[in-house]
């Protein structure tokens, strides 16, 4: 095969764009979602792999900053749009298009790199490690009734129009970014647009997207979007409260938004999308056995420069460690790095010193948003204690003080 890797520009999207639907199935899309694809890649960071001029695969990458522990906004390259045609498999275009991004994210200064996997097989390879978990569930709201914070009714909720009211939900959203480990900055219209768009093909027989605000004062404090599927057997209604996004402020305005969703006229339970493992409303219901809660991988997260990742986020507690760290997709991190941080900051540097622990770069982006315990990846095998004590004290400083999460896909 002569395959070589080159740039997009925007002469190549129908053929590449073409190609990316192919390989995830071969629905055409509506063209209000193929654009707004377009608007969101960035044709600079496009990779086509190209055999006798056909395009037979392809990948992008986005230019995120994402909050780490301490509040810090990183510049991480995004990983999408990754597909390899059915005709060349097992060929090594995947790993050929890997290398080419996780160079040009290194050479871009950006020390993270993420992604969301449709086949979560596929990334460990590539020195991608599960970064956050996702909690959605389904609640019963025949059944289970909600308890407020005090305040709650100081806040009120009132139906606005997405669009109309996307600026006053996005300056909401900024304010509550670096609050988070794992959240991304939306900075731009084409992405603060993309979280209401709502394509006719994908609703399955809900409503168009609904927005409420929770105010207090006039302040917006809270905003939830959502639509409703409508349903009904011989008892009666049976209508489902479809949540896609839900941001406040403070304890009452969440309390006003989840009292408003549960008490919709006409359904009987709330299925979330996507929310954070300590999301609030789990401490509000009174029964939590009827929200039938259910963990998935959310964000993978590779450091493509060790160094310059580590030192990027604050610790929990003060540490001063030894990594021997291995990479055998980007050697470059290979080797033993010092570690040395605490609340206010950290740098993290090669030494020839004894390590006090062993890892690839896979564990380290697992642990790296505070989500997934080292201790819990040694107790699998995935992390070596070389120093007694290491690894009590190195898990303890990677926590993180809230669940790290991924809002939205990209």
């Amino acid at each position: 095969m002569t395959m070589e890797l080159r740039g997009i520009g925007r002469e190549d999207w129908d053929a590449w764009y073409g190609t990316v639907i192919r390989a995830f199935g071969g629905v055409p899309e509506e063209p209000a979602e193929e654009a707004r694809w377009r608007s969101l890649v960035e044709f600079g960071r496009g990779i086509a792999a190209v055999d006798d001029a056909e395009i037979v695969g392809t990948a992008a990458t986005f230019s995120f900053r994402m909050t780490v522990p301490g509040g810090a906004l990183v510049p991480a390259g995004g990983l999408t749009l990754v597909s390899v045609a059915a005709t060349h498999r097992r060929r090594g275009v995947l790993r050929s298009m890997m290398r080419r991004q996780l160079d040009e994210v290194r050479a871009a200064g950006e020390p993270l790199a993420v992604l969301t996997a449709s086949e979560p097989a596929i990334y460990g390879r590539f020195g991608y490690g599960v970064a956050t978990q996702e909690l959605r569930a389904t609640l019963d709201t025949d059944r289970v009734r909600l308890t407020t914070p005090p305040g709650t009714d100081e806040v009120s909720v009132r139906y606005a129009d997405p669009a109309k009211s996307l600026t006053r939900c996005e300056e909401l959203y900024a304010r509550l970014v670096p609050t988070r480990p794992g959240m991304i900055e939306r900075g731009s219209q084409e992405w603060a647009e993309n979280g209401i768009a709502d394509p006719v093909s994908e609703r399955k027989g809900s409503s168009p997207l609904l927005c409420v605000l929770a105010e207090r004062d006039g302040e917006l404090v809270g905003y939830a979007r959502y639509s409703v599927t409508p349903g009904w057997d011989d008892a009666g209604p049976k209508g489902t409260v479809n949540l896609r996004d839900l941001e406040a402020l403070d304890p009452p305005a969440a309390g006003a938004l989840w009292r408003f969703l549960a008490g919709i006229d006409l359904t009987s339970r709330i299925h979330t999308g996507a929310r954070p493992l300590d999301d609030p409303w789990q401490y509000l219901v009174s029964d939590p056995r009827r929200c039938d809660r259910r963990l998935r991988d959310g964000l993978y997260l590779r450091p493509v420069d060790v160094g310059a990742a580590l030192a990027a986020r604050t610790y929990a507690r003060e540490v001063d460690v030894v990594l021997d760290v291995t990479d055998a997709f980007c050697p470059q991190n290979t080797g033993r790095w010092r570690l040395a941080g605490d609340g206010t900051g950290a740098r993290c540097e090669r030494t020839g010193a004894p390590a006090d622990l062993a890892l690839s770069v896979r564990e380290l982006g697992s642990a790296y948003l505070g989500g997934e315990p080292l201790h819990a990846l040694a107790a699998a095998g995935r992390v070596r204690e070389l120093r007694a004590g290491a690894l009590e004290a190195a898990s303890a400083a990677f926590t993180a003080e809230r669940a790290p999460w991924l809002p939205h896909g990209f």
